[in-house]
């Protein structure tokens, strides 16, 4: 062992050796353990770190390199009850390595104390047999040339998707590579997306993570992957080709070819807490090297703070963690070339020394000032499980937030509830009341109908409550709020009427979805009409349940159909692009006002149309011809004006065009109640729109 340097932190290979360097203010000792490639199970060396610089621990290892397996055991104080949780039986795993092989095995004794009389002592069992072991990777990749698609936010299409639920099951992606990284390069799949109109894949956390214990007696694991142990290393779970480093590549081609196709990454991080779960859980990495510093703890520091309901929450304040929490970023962007973030549960993210949300916090000031990651996407989870926790509309300007009450005021709408009109009028409308007055755009508003949490789009409208038995806690879990209908029976149904009746639903979250303005996301699947059985939690379903299934019915072909045409349109009309507000006015060089609501008789809506609880249809004019954009390849796109009719009652609605200060005559681009069809109507026309339906009209042109 050589002296080495303090940084980079991690395992970093430079062609001669490996230096190693690990962070611990409250550690007296650090040792490196190497394990025998060829038998993972079989220690081969432990040298200790004795180098310490700046609280980090590091040493060099000459003539090591790639491929190499390691762990460390940590020295010091044992003071449960004060929060020194060090046990050096314990095999920790590097919290910045760039790889793991093996998995956590939950008979090995992994939590670091015996309760002996309510006491917790030091358990002395060593739990290597265990632990999985970090890997020695290297950096060198042919990105062949990659360029990021750089999507502007206002014409940002996300799909949200899970690496292996997504082609588990396609048929035509081999065998060897469903549900891995490869799987997401299949010519097949790339061409689903393209021809869908995404721009951006958001995927579900990729970090190695590790499976709750109380999961695998039940024959279950977390799918989802919301237990982080490394922060640093693609999933091993998703790897095709092997987890000794090659899932590092693998990753890296996966990022290329969605990148060669014109698609974003973004990926969903979970910084807001950790794998080892609360005093009781397995000592695996940030407990055992640092307690004190990685978690928030609680008065004398026995016990956590848990703002996640997953037992601890990670300490920003800190600043070895918001140092971690930067370093992944970084690598993810500089190494991966991701194109942005998805926080979860962000408002633990932000929570100063008090507990308290704080939008000035280190965290934000540090995403502000760097180069490299103020220049990507940015998307906040504006809520956790602590108090004062739902932060909607409170985050920096630099973020777009998932918008929550988009997706409730939709589903309820369309489910007939009574007065929902005008809270659908600023959702419809990007959520001004929100976003505007901390500066942002309508972009900030992230819209979507269904996400991976509660149900798929298809069970919004097969199911009026959940279905989560298959999850063994006795259908406990998960929310009970989830603003649906069966429309008649629960679950599957051999009534056309029902069944009919859930598919215009869908089309109508649909379209609302991609009218709405604001950056619309659409959860994989939902456009096939894909279910899970009514289980609004599918967190541990690693199988059918949670994945797609793409065994498409003539209807599921027709659903797909009209999510493509709702996207096309969009991608089409600037109008629906916008960059600012609405500010209800006419706008320079326009014949109309940028918007206009309209009642059934064609006159506009009033302040008290807007209170009536019983109001179920309104018609929202955009006035875009004044509006100029230009596509992704630098076209000049001219907008049309759009006037569009949401009709939620149950029985057809006589409407009454506007008269033809409005424009003279219009002809419709999208029905959720017909198949395409060509039709026209003139100012001041009577028209029936069908009960529970999406109509979209377009101005012609004068002289058409």
């Amino acid at each position: 062992m050589w002296p080495g340097v303090p940084y980079p932190l991690g395992a970093t290979w430079d062609g001669h050796g490996v230096n190693f360097a690990v962070a611990s203010e409250t550690a007296t000792e650090l040792v490196l353990c190497l394990f025998d490639p060829a038998h993972p199970e079989r220690q081969i060396a432990r040298l200790p770190l004795l180098e310490k610089t700046n609280n980090v621990f590091h040493g060099y290892v000459p003539n090591l390199g790639p491929g190499a397996l390691y762990g460390f055991r940590a020295h010091g104080p044992w003071a449960p009850d004060r929060g020194y949780r060090f046990n050096p039986h314990k095999l920790l795993v590097d919290p910045y390595a760039r790889a793991f092989t093996g998995s956590v095995d939950w008979s090995a004794p992994l939590v670091g104390h015996v309760l002996d009389g309510g006491v917790e002592r030091l358990d002395e069992r060593d739990s290597a047999h265990g632990v999985p072991r970090c890997v020695v990777v290297h950096d060198d990749f042919d990105w062949h040339g990659d360029q990021r698609p750089e999507v502007i936010w206002r014409r940002a299409i996300i799909y949200e998707l899970h690496v292996k639920g997504f082609t588990a099951l396609h048929p035509e992606v081999p065998q060897a590579q469903r549900g891995t990284y490869a799987g997401l390069t299949h010519p097949a799949v790339l061409d689903h997306l393209v021809k869908l109109g995404v721009t951006s894949v958001e995927l579900l956390p990729v970090h190695e993570r590790v499976s709750e214990g109380f999961l695998e007696p039940k024959g279950l694991s977390n799918y989802w992957g919301y237990n982080t142990l490394g922060f640093f290393a693609p999933d091993q779970r998703f790897s095709s080709s092997g987890s000794r480093g090659q899932q590092v590549t693998e990753f890296k081609r996966m990022v290329r070819a969605l990148h060669g196709a014109g698609i974003e990454v973004i990926l969903d991080v979970v910084y807001n807490h950790s794998c080892e779960g609360n005093h009781l859980g397995p000592t695996l990495s940030f407990r055992g090297l640092d307690n004190t510093s990685y978690y928030r703890l609680g008065a004398g520091g026995g016990r956590y703070l848990d703002f996640t309901g997953c037992g601890n929450s990670l300490d920003l304040t800190h600043l070895t963690v918001l140092k971690l929490v930067m370093d992944s970023l970084r690598t993810w962007v500089t190494e991966f070339h991701v194109d942005g973030f998805r926080f979860d549960l962000a408002t633990t993210l932000a929570r100063a020394t008090s507990g308290d949300f704080d939008p000035r916090c280190d965290f934000f000031a540090a995403l502000h000032q760097d180069p490299v990651l103020s220049r990507v996407k940015l998307i906040a989870e504006p809520w956790d499980t602590g108090p004062g926790g739902y932060r909607l509309g409170n985050f920096p300007t630099e973020f777009a937030e998932w918008n929550d009450r988009a997706k409730k005021t939709v589903r309820k709408f369309w489910r007939g509830d009574d007065g929902q009109l005008a809270d659908l009028g600023y959702r419809l409308t990007g959520s001004s009341d929100y976003f505007k007055l901390s500066g942002r755009r309508p972009a900030a508003s992230i819209n979507f109908a269904a996400c991976h949490d509660g149900f798929t789009l298809a069970d919004v409208t097969r199911y009026a409550k959940k279905h989560n038995e298959a999850n063994g806690e006795d259908n406990k879990d998960g929310s009970d709020d989830n603003d649906s209908s069966n429309w008649g029976e629960e679950g599957d149904t051999d009534d056309p009427l029902i069944d009919r009746m859930r598919e215009r639903i869908q089309k109508n979250l649909l379209a609302t979805l991609f009218l709405s303005i604001g950056t619309p996301m659409l959860l994989a699947g939902d456009e096939l009409g894909n279910s899970q059985g009514g289980n609004n939690n599918a967190y541990c379903q690693d199988n059918p349940t949670g994945w797609i299934d793409w065994n498409l019915s003539h209807k599921q072909k027709a659903l797909l159909d009209f999510t493509r045409r709702c996207v096309a349109l969009r991608q089409a009309q600037p109008v629906l692009q916008r960059r600012y507000f609405f500010r209800g006015e006419t706008l320079e060089d326009s014949r109309f006002r940028d918007l206009v609501w309209f009642r059934p008789d064609g006159q506009e809506l009033q302040h008290a149309d807007w209170q009536d609880p019983s109001q179920k249809c309104v018609g929202m004019f955009l006035g875009g011809d004044a509006i100029a954009t230009r596509d992704p390849k630098g076209r000049k796109m001219v907008g049309d004006t759009l006037l569009t009719y949401f009709n939620a009652h149950q029985r057809t609605q006589e409407v009454t065009l506007p008269g033809t200060a409005w424009g003279h005559s219009w002809e419709v681009l999208l029905e959720t109640a017909h198949e395409p069809r060509a039709h026209s109507a003139v100012a001041g026309e009577a028209m029936v729109l069908a009960s529970h339906s999406v109509t979209v009209l377009r101005l012609k042109p004068p002289g058409t």
